[in-house]
């Protein structure tokens, strides 16, 4: 899985069937209402995923007993190997650019209860970044050509900008609250149950 949306996917399948083994349909199931309002995900993408992750053997396939199976057919359950737990752990690490941006941002905060308290920090931290920045481009652009504007585009514009303003405000709690749980020795604002 070497591209970006292959690699939130990867994560996404991984850090779902971490909680719990999983067939297909209930795992799509499981992601769309995990991450529903960022993205939905296709049967077209998730099973060459779960066939990529089973040749790297990072999970495996179960085949229910014939007695449970009821109505002929049998479905697939797929659940983590011991390197597919490694692969995750080592996907949660990861707090570089491509951890806040909007294609993956979403996927990593998911899973925030399995990442260490450090990495999580710098994932929001990183993430308040891109938006200031964003930020700061759109009010640019906007100065710029606000005359030239109907109405509707401005008013479409500054629905943007409130929305990204409301993002930035809300990982400036979330940041303020990690901090505080670090400084508390022996409290964490989440489990990471392993």
């Amino acid at each position: 899985m070497a591209s970006g949306q292959g690699r939130v996917l990867e994560l996404a399948v991984l850090g779902s069937l971490h909680e719990t083994p999983l067939h297909g349909y209930e795992l799509r199931k499981r992601l769309n209402a995990l991450l529903g309002m960022f993205r939905a995900f296709s049967y077209g993408s998730l099973y060459p995923c779960l066939r990529s992750l089973l040749a790297q053997g990072l999970i495996a396939e179960e085949q229910p007993a014939p007695a449970t199976i009821v109505g002929g057919r049998s479905k697939i359950v797929y659940k983590l190997t011991a390197e597919g737990k490694e692969r995750l752990q080592d996907m949660l690490t990861q707090a570089g650019p491509s951890a806040w941006e909007d294609e993956s941002f979403g996927v990593h905060f998911a899973f925030f209860r399995h990442t260490e308290a450090e990495v999580r920090l710098r994932i929001l931290e990183g993430r308040r970044s891109r938006l200031e920045e964003r930020l700061d481009a759109v009010r640019t652009a906007l100065a710029r050509t606000r005359e030239r504007l109907d109405s509707y585009t401005l008013e479409l514009q500054r629905h943007g900008l409130e929305s990204v303003e409301r993002e930035v405000r809300w990982l400036n709690e979330l940041i303020a609250t990690e901090r505080r749980a670090s400084e508390e020795p022996g409290r964490d604002t989440t489990s990471t149950d392993e």
